[in-house]
């Protein structure tokens, strides 16, 4: 096992375009890194490089304190999932699971020991003479984890491994992939789109923007304290609430700011950091917005309101429950002042307040 390391990494493709803008931090040994960020953010192309299938640009990567960017896929010692499974059509699951090993010529009792062990594990022995067209996409998955786990790498690198299956399987899938990583204590370096997969798996999370990192944490740190608007609105279901103010609104909402910034600033809230209350009456237990209520998502144990700001702009509160008020009515979201997110106009930072 060890740790992986990207120091100022970049790529850039034929025509200038930069995929990747100096990319630097580090993967601790035994961790598990989730790289999280839109469609077009880089975060694959990173992955791809700690794997060797695409080429750097500039910078360098160690795996395990050894710098890897002229060494050979086969010779990083690092195991891949693919989102989109890629097993071998013609062979069995055993055989799939095998492939690797024999190709590096390991002894066969060994092959089967590794191979068996690795299906008790993700309980699939009973698969193991079946083609993959016989098989779930979750069984499936569990393949292609199995293939990587007989390997017994330095790290383990995953490609957005669940995207292909429904709702309900992502969810155990995750927990075993969770299970799998602290079991074996094996580096881990996870690409996905989805925000809540990255906050349920990460050790450490990094969330990306055009090419470049935006904040580097553990999972509840970024969520409670995000550096940017990009990540303020990315991570957290439903996003955060921004509203842009000028000074004078702004200091009368706020005040206390260590330094008012003259260009105004962005406020942040939290959904569930909101209350309702009747529109009518007096409202002094913190920040009062006056709102329009567009439409109310029930979702069991809790409710989505979703409504138009009298001052401009939208607005989320996530509510206990199913009691709300009906589309169209009107009423007030009500925020202690210590639950608000401050970012300068910009966006670009968080800004302190006293």
């Amino acid at each position: 096992m060890a740790g992986v390391t990207f120091q100022n990494v970049r790529k850039v493709y034929a025509g200038g375009v930069e995929a990747v803008k100096g990319v630097s931090f580090d993967v601790a040994d035994g961790a598990f890194c989730v790289m999280v960020g839109p469609s077009g953010c880089g975060k694959s192309t990173l992955l791809r490089m700690v794997a060797g299938v695409e080429t750097i640009s500039a910078g360098e990567i160690r795996i395990g304190g050894r710098v890897v960017n002229n060494i050979e896929p086969a010779d990083r010692d690092i195991a891949m999932v693919f989102q989109n499974y890629a097993l071998y059509p013609h062979m069995s699951v055993y055989d799939n699971m095998a492939y690797g090993l024999r190709n590096r010529r390991v002894a066969k009792p060994e092959i089967d020991r590794l191979v068996r062990d690795a299906a008790k594990i993700l309980e699939i022995s009973d698969y193991l003479t079946r083609k993959p067209r016989e098989l779930s996409g979750g069984q499936r998955q569990r393949v292609a984890m199995g293939r990587a786990i007989v390997r017994q790498p330095k790290a383990f690198l995953f490609d957005e491994p669940l995207s292909n299956l429904d709702a309900k399987l992502r969810v155990s899938m995750r927990v075993e992939i969770k299970k799998l990583q602290q079991r074996f204590a094996t580096t881990s370096v996870y690409v996905t789109h989805d925000q809540l997969e990255a906050m349920t798996l990460a050790d450490i999370l990094v969330v990306m923007n055009a090419g470049q990192v935006e904040q580097i944490g553990a999972p509840l740190e970024v969520y409670e304290r995000p550096a940017t608007t990009f990540v303020a609105a990315f991570i957290g279901a439903p996003p955060m609430n921004l509203l842009r103010m000028e000074p004078a609104e702004l200091e009368e909402v706020v005040g206390g700011l260590t330094s008012l910034p003259v260009e105004g600033a962005i406020i942040g809230l939290r959904p569930e950091d909101l209350d309702l209350a009747p529109a009518a009456g007096c409202h002094d237990r913190g920040i009062a917005l006056d709102l329009s209520v567009d439409a109310v998502e029930r979702v069991g144990p809790e409710s989505f309101v979703y409504g138009t700001l009298a001052r401009g702009g939208d607005i989320i509160v996530r509510l206990p429950g199913q009691a709300a008020p009906a589309p169209g009515e009107r009423a007030v979201a009500i925020a202690q002042r210590g639950k608000l997110h401050v970012f300068a106009a910009d966006g670009r930072r968080r800004l302190a307040v006293s």
